[in-house]
């Protein structure tokens, strides 16, 4: 069935034939009768941009390959590339365990978080998904089942590697023992950019957890001021997980919502509404991914859809994140959430997104006066500086610039072409990109 896709940011939708393979066996059968535009695997659609797209080709929905097992002696999960997060979450939460690494929502698949090497809140501690990798699955071009462990080199090219290595069917990795599905968490208030960073910087050792939401339109001596979280799981206390949908958006959000007046009157009084310094207790939904309350919640940006725009800096390059985010708050760049984290270590994976430094997430509406001239600029900033931008949400990056981003990219190209040497797996990313 041809169907029109987008990432979760709906912008630049493209056809594409998608099926449903159920097992390993059907993945394989497709990858061997794969039209000339090639195929890609598709989870729940939550990359932002084009990277879930093959225009006028394949897609195979990977939903279907579901099921699971969990050793509790080892903390050890085998998933199928199509279980959610949330699935495990609301089967293993009550078992005292979760995930190692969730990104800010449940909703992804185990091989969108392969694909993407997703990154988390604890980071700067835990690292990204493929650091906790065991072995996967992957039906190579040949439409070979292959099982794949850190020892070889299409595991690092996989994790991390956007679905272009073949298509991810199972995965093994460790979870987390927890004692309850609630968290303990301090939240602090900070007057500008350079108090915010200097309070992370100081709670990297502190906290398992840590994020700052940062109000882009404060200018002047509140410029980057924001709000703190720390967290680490509480160590007693119910173990119920069912997080539920509180509002839903309107399927035709009229665009326009999202505006320099309404997002600053937001910015004001979430600002305003948190504490100078407080400790409380959340649940694991509410800490980790507050968004996925609202179902639904990227059409509020309206018909035209956002960009996010996510780029990490390494540690050092502090001038540059405060260049941007002073650029950012000169002209008046609307971004409607906009958070800031710290990473560690980053894992294996030669196309992974996170190194050490500091990343900065910008969720802009579409269609901004300059915005493309803008982020541009902040590319050449990015690069100069030895950063990346992040590959999940990216749909505007330039070719040049992806190769001057992933010192890995030369590699990562021999090890997918020894794979795949005719160039079967596909993307509107990859052909925008040049990979």
């Amino acid at each position: 069935m041809t169907t029109f896709l987008t990432g979760w940011g709906r912008t630049s939708p493209s056809p594409a034939t998608v099926v449903r393979p159920r097992d390993a066996a059907e993945v394989a059968a497709l990858v061997g009768a794969a039209p000339g535009r090639g195929l890609l695997a598709r989870g729940l659609g939550r990359a932002y941009g084009d990277a879930a797209q093959n225009s006028g080709g394949l897609v195979l929905d990977c939903t279907g390959l579901g099921g699971w097992s969990f050793d509790e002696a080892t903390g050890l999960v085998t998933a199928s590339a199509g279980v959610s997060l949330h699935e495990l979450m609301t089967a293993l939460v009550p078992r005292g365990w979760f995930v190692p690494v969730s990104p800010g929502t449940r909703h992804v698949t185990v091989g969108g978080a392969v694909a993407a090497d997703v990154h988390g809140k604890n980071h700067h501690r835990d690292s990204s998904f493929g650091a906790h990798l065991r072995s996967l699955t992957l039906v190579t071009a040949d439409g070979a089942v292959r099982t794949l462990t850190p020892d070889e080199p299409l595991f690092h090219a996989t994790v991390g590697g956007m679905g272009l290595t073949g298509v991810v069917c199972e995965a093994t990795f460790g979870c987390v023992p927890v004692a309850s599905s609630l968290m303990r968490v301090d939240v602090r208030r900070t007057g500008d950019l350079d108090e915010t960073l200097a309070a992370m910087a100081d709670d990297d050792d502190r906290h398992r957890y840590t994020v700052a939401w940062i109000d882009l339109l404060a200018r002047g001596r509140r410029m980057g001021r924001g709000v703190l979280t720390s967290g680490d799981h509480a160590e007693r206390g119910a173990r119920d997980f069912a997080p539920r949908t509180l509002l839903r958006a309107p399927r035709r959000a009229p665009g326009g919502l999202l505006n320099g007046v309404s997002v600053r009157a937001f910015n004001e009084a979430w600002y305003r509404r948190a504490p100078r310094r407080a400790s409380v207790v959340q649940g694991i939904a509410p800490f980790f991914h507050p968004l996925d309350a609202v179902e639904g919640w990227n059409r509020v940006y309206g018909p035209r859809g956002f960009v996010q725009y996510q780029f990490v800096v390494p540690f050092g390059a502090e001038k540059t994140l405060r260049e941007i985010v002073g650029r950012l708050s000169s002209t008046g760049t609307v971004s409607f959430l906009t958070v800031l984290k710290r990473f560690g270590a980053g894992s294996s994976g030669l196309l992974s997104f996170p190194m050490p430094g500091w990343t900065l997430a910008l969720d802009i509406p579409a269609g901004q006066r300059g915005l493309g001239r803008l982020l541009r600029g902040f590319d050449e900033r990015v690069a100069e500086a030895g950063g990346r931008v992040y590959l999940a949400k990216d749909s505007r990056l330039r070719a040049d610039m992806m190769a001057r981003m992933y010192p890995g990219l030369d590699r990562w190209r021999r090890i997918r072409d020894e794979a795949d040497p005719a160039g079967l797996f596909r993307s509107d990313l990859a052909r925008r990109l040049g990979l």
